[in-house]
C-alpha cells in the first residue's frame, strides 16, 4: 500500500479542523436564532431584545470569517429584525 505524502496528511488534518470550526460557528448561529424566535413567541420584548443582539452578533462574526455568504447573513438578519419590530409594534 502506498504512503500518504505528509503534506497531503497535513492538509486533511487542517480540512478537519476548519470544517469542525465552521461546523460550531453554524449550530451557534442556528442555536441563537431559535433562541431569539422563541423570546419573541412569548412577546417578551426586553429578553428578545438582548437575544436578537446576540444573534445579529453571531451571523455578523460567522459571515466576516465566510462561513456564511454576505447576503445570507443579511437577509437573516432582516428577517429576524422585521420580526422583532412587529412584536414590539403589537406591545
Amino acid at each position: 500500500m502506498a504512503k500518504k505524502k505528509d503534506s497531503a496528511e497535513k492538509r486533511h488534518r487542517q480540512s478537519e479542523e476548519r470544517r469542525m470550526r465552521n461546523k460550531a460557528a453554524k449550530s451557534a448561529v442556528r442555536t441563537s436564532v431559535k433562541k431569539f424566535v422563541a423570546l419573541a413567541q412569548k412577546k417578551d420584548v426586553p429578553a428578545s431584545d438582548a437575544a436578537l443582539k446576540d444573534m445579529i452578533k453571531k451571523i455578523d462574526t460567522a459571515a466576516r470569517k465566510g462561513i456564511i455568504k454576505k447576503n445570507a447573513a443579511a437577509r437573516k438578519k432582516s428577517r429576524m429584525q422585521r420580526y422583532y419590530n412587529s412584536i414590539k409594534a403589537a406591545q
